[in-house]
């Protein structure tokens, strides 16, 4: 009987699909850095019984519409807006993803983000380098502090909730604007639900962690910006398209903000010539929200063992389209 056939978009560590490797025939795109080309994807698709994918990889209604056995997408991400989830479903696909093993790493690196903006340790760090402190003034580099002002994470979920318990750490006043109330945070964290608006309104810091769906496409558009405080600062550790980007480079340019951290980009890898990066307020990061490697090696088993639940006949472990499960 012959195996079934797994190909992972990524060139990932050995040991780590060993597992894999017991019950399937499986084939890695041999590169760590350069994304999957999307034909070779879609050759690929057409042969395969499972897919590991990464949050550049578009499963798209094309890549479903070749594939003859697929039945698992297990993506690296928690994030699953690559994937098109009712067309998976429509075909009998499961998907699946990466949630809870990085809610900590990401909320370290959000908190980060925002020190290094309010605390302008990147301009400082650069100021150094390029031989210009010629000496110590009260006004040096001066940034915002961070301790006891009032943070304002919009997206209250798992990493959410991390960040406001690193917040609270520096005697912050935090408020959150959700879907729906987390009345055990309230409570845990003693965290403020208030409506999407008055978040704006109130806070010295923004933080955006809200997944991309239809309905938060662009929520930080030109009038959420001018809700905002002129003292703001703005972090993005969510996805890109969440925010409008001219809107927010026309914020900063304008002082309507005060600087922004961003994660994540409407484009990635955003274009070196994109206006935000000519932005001293800006500091810039390629999308390393969860990047560090215990927690990447944790992803990467975790996308392993749902494919290998699935082509076991067995439930997966962390699945997205729970109507596949009623199939």
């Amino acid at each position: 009987m012959m195996k079934p056939y797994v190909f992972i978009t990524r060139k990932l560590k050995e040991e780590l699909i060993a597992p894999l490797k017991e019950i399937a025939h499986v084939e890695m795109w041999e590169n760590e850095e350069v994304p999957c080309p999307r034909e070779l994807l879609l050759k690929k698709s057409s042969e395969a019984d499972a897919l590991l994918t990464m949050l550049s990889d578009q499963v798209d209604e094309e890549l479903l519409e070749v594939q003859k056995n697929l039945k698992v997408v297990s993506n690296l991400a928690v994030g699953y807006d690559n994937i098109d989830i009712e067309g998976a479903t429509r075909h009998h696909i499961a998907v699946c993803n990466t949630p809870d093993v990085l809610t900590e790493t990401t909320a370290d690196l959000t908190f980060a983000l925002l020190m290094a903006t309010a605390r302008r340790i990147v301009e400082a760090a650069e100021f150094v380098k390029e031989g210009k402190w010629t000496g110590w003034s009260p006004f040096l580099l001066a940034g915002s502090d961070i301790h006891h002002k009032t943070i304002g994470i919009v997206g209250m979920g798992n990493i959410g909730q991390a960040v406001a318990k690193r917040a609270k750490g520096f005697s912050m006043n935090v408020l959150y604007h959700n879907r729906t109330r987390k009345v055990e945070a309230e409570k845990e964290i003693g965290a403020h639900f208030c409506s999407f608006y008055e978040l704006l309104e109130k806070s010295d810091f923004v933080v955006c962690l809200t997944p991309l769906t239809k309905e938060t496409k662009h929520l930080f558009n030109k009038d959420a910006f001018e809700r905002m405080k002129g003292s703001a600062i703005f972090i993005n550790a969510a996805r890109g398209a969440v925010v409008d980007e001219e809107a927010l480079y026309d914020a900063l340019m304008t002082k309507k903000i005060k600087a922004a951290g961003l994660d994540v980009f409407k484009e990635e890898p955003i274009n070196e010539q994109h206006p935000l990066l000519t932005l001293k307020n800006v500091v810039a990061l390629p999308h390393i929200g969860s990047a560090s490697m215990e927690t990447r090696e944790k992803m990467m088993t975790l996308c392993v063992e749902n494919i290998i639940q699935i082509l076991s006949n067995k439930e997966p472990i962390t699945l997205v389209n729970k109507e596949w499960m009623e199939q």
